[in-house]
């Protein structure tokens, strides 16, 4: 099992959870300062953080699995070639994990799915999609290779590379300068000018870009007001 599953942390719950379910996301968990959100495919989880603190209005890249130990195993064995055990099992904070480390120092965790079914009711034409931004993109789209990820042709030959989880959501690979790090978006295969007109019926401030490989929507990021937060995309798919 492997599904997409990122972190974000924020001090503006309220506004998240609104465009989360404007976009046709379903809550799936509400403990608290912890809650999850299905998309047709992959899930987002929402953290409560303390306005104006450092990670506040970040997002930390992470995937759901079913077996943490058979993962960390089949991980490890996939990247046994190139002498790398980038898996390990571990106790965080929020229990039992697993921790991925890449070859650019970038390491996030593989959590045990709390629930394995995605939502039947939310979007089913929305997906997920995290990105890892890293200045060793070919070590990086290896490393998700070992875990399971299964590789999407993209039109550009270039340092990009697209993934696909077995269980839902979209796992990117682009190239970044300075320290790895972890984007957010979303992609979308319906009618993408009816989501941007249901989002403006909502009150959210929406722009459309017409690029060469496709449209994408560009929509206000909840923690904006007052920061220099990049505003959410959902690109088109088809």
């Amino acid at each position: 099992m492997l599904r997409v599953r990122p972190i974000h942390f924020t001090s503006r719950l309220d506004k998240w959870e609104r465009l989360l379910t404007d976009l046709g996301m379903i809550s799936t968990v509400d403990d608290g300062p912890w809650k999850e959100y299905d998309a047709g495919a992959g899930r987002l989880a929402l953290h409560a953080a303390e306005a104006g603190s450092a990670e506040d209005g970040t997002t930390a890249f992470g995937v759901e699995v079913g077996d943490l130990a058979e993962f960390a195993r089949r991980t490890n064995e996939a990247g046994a070639e190139g002498g790398t055990s980038p898996a390990a099992l571990t106790q965080a904070d929020h229990g039992d994990t697993c921790r991925i480390t890449g070859e650019d120092g970038f390491s996030f965790f593989a959590d045990k799915a709390a629930h394995g079914a995605q939502c039947a009711d939310a979007d089913p034409a929305l997906a997920v999609a995290e990105v890892w931004f890293s200045p060793d993109a070919a070590a990086a789209a290896q490393t998700l290779r070992n875990m399971g990820a299964r590789l999407r042709p993209v039109p550009d030959d270039d340092e990009t590379a697209d993934f696909t989880a077995k269980n839902g959501g979209v796992l990117m690979v682009r190239p970044g300068s300075g320290a790895a790090r972890a984007g957010l978006g979303f992609e979308y295969t319906g009618d993408l000018l009816a989501l941007r007109d249901r989002l403006a019926a909502a009150g959210h401030q929406v722009s459309m870009t017409e690029e060469a490989f496709g449209r994408t929507l560009h929509v206000a990021n909840p923690d904006g007001a007052g920061t220099d937060a990049p505003a959410l995309w959902v690109s088109a798919r088809h």
